[in-house]
């Protein structure tokens, strides 16, 4: 009597999820659902998110940068594949620049700074004031041509700068010239260990004739950071995927970012079931069969049928749903993103055996643990690692609020600039916007802001009762992971309510302890 008494009661623990999207008539957004929990044996921290970003590629991190031009180049990569994860460079320039952020990633070496900012002597101080209030730096080396490459001169520190009445002083003045510096070839623990002898901010790496190549800085050193759950090759290069659109001038630029080393190829569309993509599918296929492919935007089975037949080796899932993407609203085509996720994930899975990424609508951990919970085997996030000190653009100010520009890639502003071939638009005189121009609040390092974030979905994966990422979705698809849709009023109830938002003392609100 009580096995059949606590079947019964189990029978209203939410709704497997084939059950619950089972109706061919309503589409749900991740904050149309909840999961239900699960029993809890495991700590946090042996929770595993390993995932297959594409056939081919593993990360430790299932988030991926989306190629956007106020999201990804090359320093959110190199960042975004040092925590685990993947950066995608934006395809919003011209092929020679695309291909050097590819290389930047490439060549980076963890500890050396190959890209630093460099001024040439007729700079002024006024303009180490702007550096440093852009991008936190007051130190800054001085080279004959103001690049790296460039003969070194000297450098320019707070020490040289500080107290100086006249601003428009050029930097040549006031540098300091009498510079300690590594030659190449050095290994990082040889130059880490002169720096620390040097008791200098900064240590220049200089190769024959004193041509700067890299910068070491103390403030890195101090870091001391290794990175073992890094994104990497087996020659221990980081991984980098970089964006094209389905046009077929672009093969031209996939083939250059192919030879410059890129891992995995991007098609950049908001709909991408389009014979222009099919066909450039099969064609880069034939070019390299060792660069995956990353196809879409997808909402639907048909859809992705058509690039998986094709060759693709991964899917990008979500039309309309991203904070800045206006295609649904615009253009009245698209897909609620839960809904998206679940029925394209299962379609890729069960018959190709193909991972997919969900892209759109990610606000925070929440959406991140849901689309997993849905199938996805990564995110793709843009609006969340906007305003990131790694992101493209510069800080402005706005009623005392630092902040950084964000768009979307259907904006007017982005189309402009060449965004327009993803929306199938480049050749029309009359360009729709699907996508809109804003800001966002700095929000700090990449790295804290993934780390935090990482850590909210493994201790949402703790109350699930799952420890990896095959496990979830083994138990989404016996039907052993339960769901239940949410009213207006428990989304209201499952936010903040009745308090006056703040935070507690050390600058965070305070957590009950997890084991």
């Amino acid at each position: 009597g009580s096995s059949l008494r606590t079947h019964f009661a189990m029978e209203f623990d939410g709704s497997a999820a084939s059950q619950l999207f089972s109706s061919s008539c309503t589409g749900y957004t991740y904050d149309d659902l909840i999961l239900m929990p699960g029993h809890v044996d495991f700590k946090v921290s042996d929770v595993d998110l390993t995932c297959n970003i594409t056939r081919n590629i593993k990360a430790r991190t299932p988030i991926v940068s989306s190629p956007m031009d106020t999201v990804t180049e090359a320093r959110m990569a190199i960042n975004a594949a040092l925590f685990g994860g993947l950066g995608v460079i934006h395809n919003n320039c011209s092929i020679a620049e695309q291909v050097n952020e590819i290389e930047k990633v490439k060549r980076f070496e963890n500890g050396f700074l190959l890209d630093p900012f460099v001024f040439a002597p007729h700079h002024t101080l006024q303009d180490v004031d702007q550096l440093k209030e852009q991008h936190g730096f007051s130190s800054v080396p001085i080279t004959d041509n103001g690049k790296v490459g460039g003969k070194l001169l000297g450098i320019v520190t707070s020490r040289d700068t500080d107290f100086r009445a006249d601003r428009s002083m050029k930097v040549s003045e006031v540098m300091t010239t009498d510079l300690i510096k590594a030659r190449e070839p050095i290994s990082l623990s040889q130059a880490n260990a002169q720096l620390r002898q040097s008791k200098k901010g900064l240590l220049p790496v200089v190769a024959d004739d004193d041509v700067l190549i890299a910068m070491i800085s103390r403030k890195d050193l101090k870091k001391g950071k290794e990175y073992p759950s890094a994104t990497i090759n087996e020659n221990k290069q980081l991984l980098v995927g970089a964006a094209i659109s389905t046009r077929e001038a672009d093969f031209e630029r996939a083939k250059a970012l192919i030879d410059a080393g890129t891992d995995v190829i991007v098609l950049d569309s908001s709909q991408g079931d389009s014979v222009y993509q099919v066909d450039m599918i099969r064609k880069l296929k034939d070019f390299s069969k060792s660069t995956d492919i990353l196809a879409g935007n997808v909402v639907i089975a048909r859809q992705a049928k058509s690039l998986l037949d094709a060759g693709a080796d991964g899917l990008r899932v979500g039309m309309g749903s991203g904070s800045i993407c206006t295609t649904q609203e615009v253009c009245a085509v698209g897909r609620p993103q839960g809904s998206a996720v679940y029925h394209v994930a299962k379609y890729a899975k069960d018959n190709f055996g193909v991972p997919v990424m969900a892209d759109g609508g990610i606000q925070g951990s929440g959406h991140i643990m849901k689309a997993l919970a849905l199938g996805a085997n990564s995110v793709m996030v843009g609006s969340l690692f906007a305003g990131t000190d790694e992101s493209p653009g510069e800080f402005f100010f706005e009623r005392g609020v630092r902040m950084k520009v964000y768009r979307g890639m259907g904006s007017l502003e982005a189309q402009k600039k060449r965004s327009g071939q993803r929306y199938f638009a480049e050749s029309t005189n009359v360009k729709v916007a699907q996508g809109v121009s804003g800001a966002v609040i700095d929000k700090g390092s990449v790295h804290d802001l993934a780390s935090h974030i990482m850590t909210a979905v493994k201790a949402g994966c703790q109350d699930l009762g799952v420890r990896t990422l095959p496990e979830l979705h083994e138990k989404l698809y016996s039907g052993s992971l339960r769901f239940e849709l949410r009213t207006a009023s428990g989304l209201r109830e499952a936010g903040i309510h009745d308090v006056m938002r703040g935070v507690s003392d050390g600058g965070s609100p305070k957590q009950r302890h997890r084991h």
